[in-house]
């Protein structure tokens, strides 16, 4: 995915200033493609240039209201359809647990355990997120509820995870070797 991906989503729904397209990066897309300020507004800007956005509205300070283009449209289908997504295959945290056997029982199971709270911490913001969203009929409440259910079903396997391997690696510490 990329930014710019994720910017003509979020436009393709309706138009929208940087600012607006900011609140709604922290209220939905924060946790799967977060952004900075200089970053959107440098897509915008981009995107603009190549005819996928134009700009429906100005105001007052030089503010901006962008608007996909029919163009823009055709690009963000294109790329929901007719590109493989890009699925991440790296995992330092996996890689970490390849080489436990490096440290003591009770460092790698320390280790496990930092996991499992973190991922519980993690699990934690998406459910208050949840409950703070107000969730409407639109494409973007419905498509997001649908991306936060899958960040809470994911922390809870890490957590679930982390903690069974920490039992695995408890009862090998005390197994006779």
């Amino acid at each position: 995915m990329s930014l710019r991906h994720a910017v003509l989503g979020l436009l393709a729904e309706r138009p929208a200033s940087g600012y607006d397209l900011m609140k709604l990066f922290e209220t939905s897309l924060a946790n799967v493609w977060p952004a900075t300020q200089s970053q959107v507004y440098g897509e915008l800007g981009k995107l603009a240039a190549g005819g996928l956005l134009s700009v429906s509205a100005e105001g007052p300070r030089g503010r901006k209201e962008y608007a996909i283009t029919e163009g823009g449209l055709g690009e963000l289908r294109h790329w929901l359809v007719e590109t493989e997504p890009d699925r991440i295959k790296r995992s330092e945290t996996l890689l970490r647990v390849f080489f436990l056997g490096v440290l003591t029982p009770v460092e790698a199971a320390a280790f496990l355990a930092l996991e499992a709270d973190r991922a519980g911490k993690e699990h934690a913001v998406l459910e208050e997120l949840e409950s703070t969203v107000e969730w409407g009929g639109n494409d973007i409440s419905v498509h997001g509820r649908l991306a936060l259910e899958y960040g809470l079903r994911f922390t809870a396997m890490q957590q679930e995870w982390a903690r069974w391997a920490a039992a695995r690696i408890g009862e090998r510490a005390v197994a006779p070797q």
